[in-house]
């Protein structure tokens, strides 16, 4: 058989689950898959103060295909979680316009990582990666952060800016997978499932 990385639901003899209900995950995962049903995790994101930074999206991301796996066992499973990291601080969704100041402000002329951890259930074994991009931030104005705020557009970014949409405009460089900083490592992921659709 012919692996094809454009089309992997002939790989597999089971349904796919994206165990996210984010819009832009979905957009990404339709690169893979043609086919697939979304079935977002509902528990809390609880993570263990052990686990190092860089590990937390590989832990949560775990934790949601779990969650998904028990009632879908017989399925492809996958969970995803991304985090904008600057030091040792993860940024989550922006509690209000000051809090996503706040972000912005710490984030303006520096350079931080954006890592997404992947959880993949198949065939009853669960595989995990993390995908690492760096992304530097223009130097910004308190008006140049005040008018990004006023679009909306970080109310439900972490880290509160959407490099696919106006926060574009505030990135100076990326180093490494777009993608990956919009939500889902898709190049990572495909690879990870050829070798497990070779297995």
């Amino acid at each position: 058989m012919v692996i094809t990385m454009f089309n992997m639901n002939r790989l597999f003899d089971c349904e796919v689950i994206l165990a996210s209900q984010s819009p832009r995950r979905k957009e990404l995962l339709s690169l893979i898959f043609d086919s697939f049903r979304i079935k977002p995790a509902q528990s809390d994101e609880v993570i263990d103060k052990n686990t190092p930074t860089d590990l937390v999206p590989q832990s949560l991301a775990l934790d949601k295909c779990k969650e998904i796996a028990k009632s879908e066992p017989h399925a492809l499973v996958i969970g995803c979680d991304t985090a904008v990291i600057l030091g040792d601080l993860i940024m989550g969704k922006p509690e209000d316009d000051d809090d996503a100041y706040s972000m912005l402000s710490q984030l303006s002329g520096k350079t931080h990582k954006v890592i997404s951890g992947v959880a993949v259930y198949y065939n009853g074994e669960y595989t995990q990666f993390s995908s690492v991009t760096e992304v530097t931030f223009k130097s910004l104005t308190e008006q140049d952060i005040w008018d990004y705020i006023a679009t909306g557009e970080p109310s439900d970014k972490a880290g509160a800016y959407g490099i696919q949409g106006k926060g574009s405009v505030l990135v100076e460089s990326i180093n490494g997978d777009y993608f990956n900083v919009v939500g889902l490592p898709v190049s990572d992921l495909a690879t990870t499932l050829k070798k497990l659709a070779y297995k």
